[in-house]
């Protein structure tokens, strides 16, 4: 074997090819199936959502029960403000949704897609 192929990746190191040599039948199959651009950045806005905790344990919550900002700013231990924030981007994101009864504002998840994203998240970390 050759030193090179012996060779150990260091932490932080970035492994390559030794020489250029595109696979063009896999790329091709790869650009017939490969996202516009536009929907990839919205992608990566959904995902960026996923990036504060707060926002992460909001979900979480409404994953359990449907609640009440009251509600979920007494079990995080935070402002009414603050999560009413949070909710109004998880909101735009459609995230969460929202029904009136009386004058409580009850949020829910959207849909079963975002449980099964936390879910999944969940078991990838504990793995």
């Amino acid at each position: 074997m050759a030193e090179e192929e012996k060779r150990v990746i260091q932490d932080g190191e970035i492994d390559q090819c030794d020489f250029i040599c595109v696979h063009e039948n896999v790329v091709n199959q790869v650009l017939k199936v490969m996202p516009k651009d536009q929907q990839l950045m919205d992608l990566a806005d959904f995902f960026k959502i996923f990036g504060d905790p707060t926002r992460v344990r909001i979900l979480y919550v409404l994953s359990q029960s449907q609640m009440c900002v009251c509600d979920i700013a007494n079990l995080l231990q935070m402002g009414q403000s603050a999560i009413s924030h949070q909710l109004r981007v998880l909101k735009q994101m459609r995230l969460v949704k929202f029904r009136r009864e009386g004058k409580t504002v009850f949020y829910s998840l959207a849909d079963g897609h975002i449980e099964t994203i936390l879910a999944q998240g969940m078991e990838h970390i504990s793995e």
